[in-house]
C-alpha cells in the first residue's frame, strides 16, 4: 500500500512494548570512552563511564547500532555507500521501519512513520552498584601486544575492560503503529527482526575487540513464575525467551 500524507494523517500508536532485562558480561566488555586528562602512566585506552559518578554503563547507541547492524546483515538490508537503502522501506523494508531513518533526506525519504524502538543507556544493576561504590573491581586492564614479525619488538597497548560477571540493567522501548494494517506488520517485526537481532547479539559481540575475545553477552531476567534469573527478558512484565540464532540467514528479496 502507498503511503500518502492524507493516509498518514490516520496513523495511530496501537501498543508500547516495555523490553527488560539485564545484559551479563561474559568475556571482558569494551566500550570505549574518551580520555580527559594526560596522566603519567595513566591509561590510554579507558571505557566510557558515566561523569557524574564515574560507573561503567552502556550507552543505549551503542547497543541499539549494534542490534540495528546484526539485522541489516541478517535481512540482507544494508545501506548503500551513498546511503540510499537496499529495500524500499515505504514496501518491504524491515530494519529501517524498526530502528528510524536519518533525518534530513529530503522529500525522497522513506515514509515509515518514527522509530518503533527506543533504546535506554544501560547502568549498572543494583548488586554490582554495591560492589562499585564499596571499591570491589568491577574492570580489569588488559595488556595486548603487537609484535613485529621481523624484529620481534612488542608494542604492548593496555586497554580497559568491565569484567565477566558484571551485569548492566537494561531498557527498550518498542512501539506498534497502526499504519492502515492493524500495527500487523510491526507486530511481526517485533519478534522477526527485534528480538532476532538481541538473539543475534548473544553469538556475535558487544563494544570493541570482539575478534579477540572481548564483548560477549547473554540477556537475562528473573521469571515472575518462579523467581529463577535465567536467559531470555520480559516483555511488559511477562519472561520470554529470545529466538532461536538463526543458522543461516533467509534470502534476501530481489
Amino acid at each position: 500500500m502507498e503511503t500518502t500524507a492524507s493516509s498518514q494523517q490516520e496513523w495511530r500508536v496501537r501498543e508500547i512494548r516495555t523490553v527488560t532485562g539485564q545484559i551479563e558480561v561474559l568475556t571482558g566488555l569494551r566500550i570505549g570512552g574518551s580520555q580527559e586528562t594526560m596522566e603519567i602512566s595513566g591509561l590510554d585506552n579507558p571505557i566510557i563511564r558515566n561523569p557524574s559518578n564515574d560507573e561503567p554503563y552502556i550507552p543505549g547507541s551503542s547497543l541499539k547500532g549494534k542490534l540495528r547492524s546484526l539485522a541489516e546483515w541478517h535481512l540482507g538490508e544494508l545501506p548503500l555507500p551513498s546511503g540510499e537503502l537496499v529495500r524500499d522501506c515505504r514496501k518491504d523494508g524491515r530494519v529501517a521501519r524498526v530502528f528510524g531513518v536519518a533525518a534530513g533526506r529530503g522529500p525522497d525519504a522513506p515514509k515509515t512513520g518514527p522509530t518503533r524502538t527506543l533504546v535506554r543507556d544501560a547502568v549498572l544493576s543494583g548488586d554490582d552498584r554495591t560492589r562499585f561504590v564499596s571499591g570491589e573491581p568491577i574492570t580489569e586492564v588488559k595488556t595486548e601486544n603487537s609484535i613485529n614479525r621481523l624484529t620481534a619488538e612488542a608494542n604492548p597497548r593496555p586497554m580497559e575492560r568491565v569484567v565477566p560477571g558484571v551485569r548492566f540493567d537494561f531498557e527498550i522501548v518498542y512501539r506498534i503503529f497502526d499504519t492502515g494494517d492493524g500495527g500487523q506488520a510491526d507486530e511481526k517485526n517485533f519478534a522477526e527482526v527485534l528480538l532476532t537481532a538481541m538473539a543475534l547479539l548473544e553469538q556475535d559481540y558487544l563494544g570493541s575487540a570482539g575478534s579477540r575475545g572481548c564483548g560477549k553477552i547473554c540477556f537475562v531476567a528473573r521469571d515472575p513464575a518462579d523467581g529463577q534469573v535465567k536467559p531470555g527478558v520480559l516483555v511488559n512484565g511477562q519472561f520470554c525467551e529470545l529466538p532461536a540464532g538463526p543458522q543461516q540467514a533467509p534470502e534476501a528479496a530481489t
